[in-house]
């Protein structure tokens, strides 16, 4: 810890540069800690000169194998010195470089740091922003595929979208040492996580793999655990086989060790009996030069020397005989290593067949895995043909929805066309009345106008948030009804107002009712049109909000479900959050599209009152027809719920058939061999 806090001062000393303090006063407290290993850096603003001494101060360091320099605010120049000076290190294993905002020139570093780096085993780049430049992302894809030492990898929170996902995947498909990879949080989609499965199918080495938070869908998210547990299953298999290997190795070492100990012993006892031999020759010489002395000096006593002569002989001949049983012994031993050595070639070929035994079992279980896996594979095409025809079904339902919308609209233009006739012709006899119920019928739109630009802000503000959203439009609904209800006390005090002023007229106004009658058919026809047309857009929005209960139901089932499973718990939220984000934002253009509509519904009310007000029994015929077309929506929204209901309760059926189908078969892949 001292030699490196001694570099770092004699390089800013020879750079001219002042060294850091907060660097310096991190560096005590680790020597005073007794970290050792680890340098941490967090937190601290590094300059881009301090950047460059440390690289270079990196650059030959052997004590450190933890670098953390997260929340650093490093610039992209200093990211870029720093990274340069670790891509020669060779004792950094873990390096985190947590929210630095870096950009495209920190992912070329990187991706150079990935292709020259031999050691670095762990690399967190949480909170960057790498995925916005595309050749630059492009750049640390592929040194993360020509790297052969990163195991972890962490790349939540850096704006990753799917062309970015789809450049990871092929350096995935590239890399063979990889174990866990975490992407949360980013802009993946649909496309990124289909390129993840194609990724998947050649990658055998990924292991872990986090994708909540990234719009995909939950079959495409369930086919990517698939995926995780399959490669799992095949490390385990390829662990246990080498351990296996390695075991079988091991006893063949040993038994070739005590087969040479014991050729060895029998060549020592060989060596031991021909030393015995050898001394025994040498002994025989030694007497035989000894008697022919003894015959050379004394020729006087032959008869003892002739007795010892015999005596030499026999011993002669004793020596023969057991230098011919040590021959027959030294022929037996050669026999014996024979025989051994033909038990050794028996006992290999036996061992060769239990081997190829059970490379024919591993193939048969490859195979009938491969099998379930094409089973599996033509069911998930099955599911994706499905999703399909629903989304063509809803793709249908939109354009009735736009059809429909746009008679609406014809339809309003034909009303206004008539009941500007109609304004023409009854202009005279009514200016006063009109006069009268203009001041109120302005009052009350002001009040409507400035509650929908309430709501408007509210949903704006408030999009995220589901349950404060239907508590403002329950209270918008609430205030609608009150506003409406005062709005009716007002139109009967009116109507109190006009019989009264009715009664003075009748006289002077019967001949022009008798002219009047026909228009105002016309206009009950045009009005009950209008009346059907509000009728279908109340439906449709009733049929919103179901839609939006039947979603809030089903995110309670998945978090009764999924109480267990924090993160795909918050996945699954994320992605409800996103469908209900899409449907407020249709929800809205509906709105107002409708907020148009209610204006000229405004008016229309406003010419349905006035002629109202002429006739009684008008308006009870018109409040009947109303009463009728209620009670129509009433029947369509019943009708409606109970459909919604019932695609629920399939959409369960075929949830929990999946999931029981998905649990009641564990798959279990062996390594290919």
């Amino acid at each position: 810890m001292e030699d490196f806090r001694r570099t770092y001062l004699r390089l800013c000393k020879e750079g001219g540069v002042d060294p850091q303090e907060s660097v310096l006063a991190q560096l005590q407290e680790t020597r005073r800690a007794a970290a050792g290993s680890r340098l941490d850096l967090r937190g601290h603003s590094l300059s881009v000169d301090t950047c460059a001494v440390l690289g270079r101060v990196l650059h030959k360091d052997t004590l450190f194998t933890e670098l953390a320099l997260s929340d650093c605010m490093l610039t992209e120049e200093g990211a870029k010195l720093l990274l340069n000076g670790l891509c020669a290190n060779t004792t950094v294993k873990v390096l985190d470089l947590k929210g630095n905002n870096l950009r495209s020139t920190g992912a070329e570093a990187l991706g150079k740091l990935l292709v020259r780096n031999k050691t670095l085993c762990r690399l967190v780049l949480e909170w960057n922003a790498l995925g916005m430049w595309e050749e630059a992302f492009s750049v640390f894809c592929e040194g993360l595929a020509t790297n052969a030492c990163l195991t972890q990898l962490d790349l939540r929170n850096n704006q990753i979208n799917h062309q970015g996902a789809s450049e990871l995947c092929l350096a995935l498909k590239r890399n063979s040492t990889l174990q866990e990879l975490d992407v949360r949080w980013n802009n993946i989609g649909l496309l990124g996580g289909r390129s993840f499965l194609e990724a998947l199918q050649q990658n055998r080495t990924l292991t872990h793999l986090e994708m909540a938070g990234n719009n995909i869908p939950s079959d495409t998210l369930k086919a990517l655990e698939q995926a995780m547990d399959h490669n799992s299953d095949r490390q385990s298999t390829v662990r246990e086989s080498r351990s296996r290997t390695q075991v079988l190795s091991k006893e063949i070492q040993i038994l070739k060790e005590e087969k040479g100990r014991q050729f060895l012993s029998l060549m020592e006892t060989i060596d031991k009996q021909r030393d015995e031999m050898g001394r025994s020759t040498r002994t025989t010489s030694i007497h035989v030069g000894q008697l022919q002395e003894a015959l050379n000096e004394r020729k006087s006593v032959v008869n003892s020397l002739t007795a010892k002569f015999q005596m030499t002989e026999a011993a002669l001949a004793m020596s023969e005989q057991k230098n011919h049983n040590l021959g027959e012994l030294l022929t037996r031993v050669k026999t014996e290593k024979d025989e051994q050595r033909e038990r050794q070639s028996r006992e290999r070929k036996k061992e060769q067949e239990d081997s190829a035994l059970r490379e024919g079992k591993l193939l048969r279980e490859i195979t009938s895995m491969s099998e379930t896996n094409v089973q599996l594979k033509n069911k998930l095409e099955k599911m994706e043909s499905r999703c399909k025809s629903q989304q063509d079904q809803i793709f249908e339902l939109k354009q009735e929805l736009t059809n429909s919308t746009a008679e609406l609209k014809l339809r309003l233009a034909q009303a206004e066309e008539r009941l500007e006739m109609e304004k023409k012709r009854s202009k005279q006899s009514l200016e006063d009345m009109n006069n009268l119920r203009q001041k109120e019928v302005d009052h009350v739109n002001r009040h409507l106008e400035e509650s929908e630009r309430a709501l408007q802000d509210r949903i704006l503000k408030l999009e995220g948030q589901r349950i404060q959203l239907e508590e403002e439009l329950s209270r918008a609904k609430a205030a609608c009804v009150t506003e409406r209800a005062q709005a009716e006390e007002e139109q009967g005090k009116v109507r109190v107002q006009v019989r009264l002023e009715e009664q003075q007229r009748v006289s002077g106004l019967e001949e022009k009712l008798r002219g009047l009658r026909q228009s105002r058919d016309e206009s009950q026809s045009h009005c009950s049109q209008q009346k059907q047309t509000i009728a279908e857009l109340q439906a449709r929005s009733g049929q919103q909000s179901i839609e939006t209960d039947g979603l809030r139901r089903r995110i309670e089932e998945l978090q009764q479900e999924l109480s267990g499973k924090d993160q795909e718990k918050v996945a699954e939220v994320s992605r409800v959050r996103v469908e209900l984000q899409e449907q407020m934002g249709h929800l809205q253009a509906e709105r107002t599209a409708q907020g148009g509509l209610k204006e000229k519904i405004a008016a229309l009310e406003r010419e349905m009152k006035v002629l109202a007000s002429n006739h009684r029994e008008a308006t009870l015929d018109k409040e009947s027809e109303i009463s009728s077309l209620f009670e129509k929506l009433r029947l369509r929204e019943a009708e409606i719920q109970r459909m919604r209901e019932d695609e629920a309760q399939r959409a369960s059926f075929l949830q929990n058939a999946i999931l029981t189908y998905v649990q009641g078969s564990p798959l279990h892949y062996s390594p290919k061999k």
